[in-house]
């Protein structure tokens, strides 16, 4: 396909910066914020920047190229968009541009319990290609009727949530009084009217709300009352007892993610998960943690990963990154932030540039090292 680029914006930060220039503050800041003091947000990308690679001109090499093949499936690049909650609140329509991009550009795409497009409606977009991220119910009853519509919806691969066993503290949206829909103050009002664009696309678009929620939750709940509703109606708090049904029952791929510990993958692979995610949820759930790259030495140290396939999120912000993760041993990357910055930048031309800046930088960086293919990276990590 053809791709679009905008030279304009042609990094990830150029990106966040239009992006704050267009959409109100309560919303870039939900997007943009960490919890507590942010250590670990910034920890998260500053880790990562530390990964050296070294080149190896004289070597003998074909011109690289990005595929990548993960669960069966050859992707065109190894990267994906990992699941973000309220995404039509930051852009409206943010997860069906995110879900066709990716699904145009040969990507895989994460659709959380908590976005605002239905597991369906996502589905439909992505002719069933999309994974679902499942928030664990604390009734078995609906997490059957869950597991029931994306497996309905042709859902092969499903992603159970493990690192929010309790909401992080994020004083940016307490202060913002973060709702669906958006709490109408007087401060938020003054912000919403300073962005007309970003108004008028969500007056043609139509208010965001929870759409695979939608049939279980009450209408217009504030922060507080969602806060509720989640902890009496989903269990965020995994055990072996509460995977064992959902591994019995799920007969696609499985993949556990929020994991940054050894011992968690251990156990993950004795359940018999396919695949972990390490990630500490974007720097958004313990701010006493450390980064997603630190946490995946030790994920790989406890797990063989011939048996599960172990991929990252979390700090991600250019092709570099991504190169750095898989020279650490990753086998997939996905970016959330990245991604929706581009569509809150861009609309619906923000997607395709996001891929295809990012393919680029990557493309680069490979063709940089004499690095034939994704997978062979961690042969240029500096030691």
């Amino acid at each position: 396909m053809v791709s679009f680029f905008d030279p304009s914006y042609p990094s990830i930060d150029d990106l966040r910066r239009r992006a704050q220039q267009r959409i109100p503050k309560f919303a870039f800041e939900y997007l943009d914020g960490g919890c507590n003091e942010e250590v670990n947000l910034r920890k998260n990308t500053e880790d990562l920047k530390q990964i050296e690679l070294v080149p190896r001109y004289l070597r003998d090499h074909q011109p690289p190229r990005l595929e990548t093949t993960l669960f069966g499936h050859t992707y065109s690049a190894p990267f994906g968009v990992a699941p973000i909650g309220l995404q039509g609140l930051i852009w409206p329509g943010a997860p069906e541009l995110l879900a066709k991009a990716a699904t145009a550009h040969n990507l895989p795409f994460i659709l959380s319990t908590v976005s605002t497009a239905s597991i369906e409606r996502i589905a439909q977009i992505t002719e069933g290609k999309a994974w679902f991220q499942l928030y664990n119910p604390a009734e078995d009853a609906l997490r059957e009727d869950l597991l029931s519509r994306a497996e309905q919806a042709g859902i092969e691969v499903l992603v159970l949530l493990s690192d929010v066993p309790s909401f992080g503290y994020r004083h940016k949206d307490i202060r913002n009084g973060l709702s669906m829909p958006p709490k109408m103050t007087i401060r938020n009002i003054l912000q919403i009217l300073n962005h007309p664009q970003w108004a008028l696309s969500t007056l043609v678009k139509g208010q965001p709300e929870f759409e695979t929620l939608k049939p279980y939750m009450p209408k217009n709940l504030s922060l507080s009352q969602l806060g509720a509703f989640m902890n009496d109606t989903f269990s965020g708090k995994l055990t072996e007892e509460k995977i064992a049904p959902i591994r019995d029952r799920w007969k696609g791929k499985l993949v556990l993610k929020g994991v940054a510990s050894g011992e968690d993958a251990a156990i993950a692979a004795k359940l018999g998960f396919d695949g972990l995610i390490v990630s500490n949820h974007g720097g958004r759930q313990i701010d006493a943690g450390e980064s997603s790259i630190r946490s995946l030495d030790r994920v790989l140290s406890a797990v063989d990963p011939k048996q599960l396939t172990v991929m990252l999120d979390s700090g991600l912000r250019s092709g570099p990154d991504i190169a750095r993760a898989l020279a650490r041993g990753a086998s997939f990357t996905f970016m959330g932030r990245t991604f929706m910055y581009g569509v809150a930048a861009l609309g619906a031309k923000g997607p395709d540039h996001t891929i295809e800046l990012l393919r680029r930088q990557l493309q680069q960086v490979l063709e940089q090292l004499c690095c034939e293919r994704p997978g062979e990276l961690h042969q240029f990590l500096a030691r």
